[in-house]
């Protein structure tokens, strides 16, 4: 108990944090290894299916990317689209032009790709060594595209950057052509597209899907990006490429994230009709309706639940400013940022109903320690479900949710909520007696 207070001591509430700095990690450790941006560039290039990764770096970074990339289908095994340049003590010294050239000649000899993203790692970085000059040389000598995306873990705690700066490089390959009234998506991280509601409701409204980044595209689609009527961005790794294609070829965009705030989902579907000139269908009003039903029945037995709240597929303070409006209540709030002027509106309705301490997110272990002070009904994330049991604290599995669009968001987390709330309840009432 008093290394729980001593923990607690040293956390944050969110009424109190101004920036991203103020959150307190519980320890002094972080996700490294393969949770750095060259595992996020790979994931994102793995999608593009014509295209080949060209990893620059130690042979540590290359190992650990071929390894990754040999059991994705996506990138063909052994000999598929992954291949790596390894520095040696003499590149790393003077440079790594000479060897690179000799690297991207037998690779585009032997692969014939029709583009080529050079990966650089962190020593690249830290040599200064202009892989963006070098890109622009390669592609006029071989007359297609290369780009350099950067990938240094020094400068981020996560792969996520690594993805985002993957499809942002995109841009370099893109052409001005005639419109047509189809949509590019972009930015879905895991999941089949074809799978979401969003999919079903654009698919029985004709509305043509053009390109898909990263989740599944060509690179003749990406240069024809430009025709698109407009881009759906489904994640804020997607939005620097949309405000680029916006400002060279005026392509409108709306942000259509994994909201779980079924008033917050016709917003953005009554946009995403008006941009495109149609009118919003009635399912989606009806769907609206029934979501909303749901939501008010679960909050009748959700209210007072606490929770933990760790990680899922969800915007962090969406997702909670959703739960306290169901009358939930946020202990600890595990997340990577809070940015008080970006989640203004989130904040208010949290602020209004509670003030949890905020830490940053996958600590679990220490995390034990609080677990008899605050006394959760629920945890949200990843943490062995037999020592929350033990506790009275019920695990939320929104990980299924990974996949969602829309209004069927909605629709499985209160339910889930409720599901695992009636479980707590029942586990508290077991540890009682």
């Amino acid at each position: 108990m008093d290394k729980g207070n001593e923990i607690i001591s040293r956390l944050v509430k969110l009424k109190d944090i101004t920036s991203s700095k103020d959150i307190k990690g519980l320890t002094a450790a972080m996700f490294p290894g393969t949770h750095c941006p060259l595992m996020g560039a790979a994931m994102a290039i793995r999608g593009i299916k014509d295209a080949v990764l060209l990893v620059v770096g130690t042979d540590e970074c290359t190992y650990y990317t071929k390894h990754m990339t040999l059991h994705s289908e996506d990138f063909g095994g052994m000999g598929g689209r992954c291949v790596s340049a390894v520095l040696d003590s003499t590149d790393v010294t003077f440079g790594c032009k000479k060897m690179l050239d000799r690297a991207v000649d037998e690779m585009v000899q032997e692969y014939a790709p029709q583009a080529v993203f050079i990966v650089t790692t962190c020593v690249v970085e830290i040599i200064g060594d202009d892989t963006d000059a070098m890109a622009d040389g390669y592609t006029e000598k071989y007359g297609i595209p290369f780009v350099s995306v950067h990938t240094e873990h020094f400068k981020c705690e996560n792969h996520i950057p690594g993805i985002e700066r993957t499809i942002t490089a995109c841009f370099d390959f893109m052409e001005e052509t005639e419109k047509n009234n189809s949509v590019n998506i972009i930015g879905q991280r895991l999941g089949r597209f074809e799978d979401t509601e969003l999919f079903k409701v654009l698919s029985e409204n004709n509305i043509e899907i053009g390109m898909q980044l990263p989740c599944g595209c060509t690179v003749d689609e990406i240069k024809r990006a430009s025709r698109a009527k407009m881009n759906i961005i489904l994640n804020p790794i997607g939005l620097p490429l949309a405000k680029k294609m916006k400002a060279k070829f005026g392509t409108p965009y709306i942000f259509f994230d994994k909201f779980t705030n079924p008033d917050k989902i016709i917003k953005v579907y009554e946009e995403l009709f008006e941009a495109l000139e149609m009118s919003v269908p009635q399912k989606i009003y009806e769907m609206y309706t029934k979501a909303k039903n749901t939501v008010q029945e679960v909050s009748k037995q959700l209210e007072g639940i606490t929770y933990i709240y760790g990680n899922t597929p969800f915007d962090c303070m969406e997702f909670n400013q959703f739960m306290v409006k169901l009358g939930m209540k946020p202990e600890i709030i595990q997340t990577v940022s809070v940015e008080p002027e970006r989640d203004k509106e989130y904040l208010e309705d949290i602020l209004a109903n509670a003030n949890p301490y905020v830490t940053k997110t996958a600590n679990i272990a220490p995390l034990q320690y609080l677990y008899d002070i605050i006394k959760p009904n629920l945890y949200l994330g990843h943490e062995f479900a037999a020592r929350l049991r033990k506790k009275g604290i019920s695990v939320v599995r929104s990980d299924s949710a990974s996949g969602m669009l829309g209004f069927e968001i909605t629709e499985f987390i209160s339910k889930e909520l409720l599901r695992a709330a009636n479980e707590s309840r029942e586990l508290k009432k077991e540890i009682a007696v």
